[in-house]
């Protein structure tokens, strides 16, 4: 059974850094049948893809976000993490790691809710 966590603060202050890490069990993030991601939802709108890691460490993210993104990993506690800089109000949002299986997100943590507020 895959299961994902998501874990962090769920209050970040106005230009500081937002990170959060997902814990994976049930399956590899080395695995090259997964891409390791981070969604976003903030309140009242849709799902906003953030960034993937891949199998082998290849790292992509939206081009919307990508001056202040960052996606690493840790094989050795198979987790992988999430740093988003300079935080404003609207980074709030609900957001969630899944486990990409070709185009298909088949594998989703339970979101966690971060605020950015002072």
């Amino acid at each position: 059974q895959v299961q994902l966590q998501e874990s962090g603060p769920g209050l970040v202050k106005p230009s500081q850094t937002l990170s959060l890490t997902c814990a994976v069990s049930g399956a590899s993030i080395t695995s090259s049948n997964y891409a390791c991601s981070w969604i976003r939802q903030p309140p009242g709108k849709g799902l906003e893809y953030m960034g993937v890691i891949a199998y082998d460490g290849s790292t992509y993210y939206n081009p919307s976000l990508k001056s202040r993104t960052s996606i690493s990993r840790d094989t050795s506690k198979n987790q992988f993490s999430l740093q988003l800089n300079s935080v404003t109000p609207e980074d709030t949002a609900v957001y969630y790691c899944a486990l990409r299986s070709w185009s298909t997100f088949r594998y989703w943590g339970q979101g966690t809710q971060v605020t950015v507020s002072s």
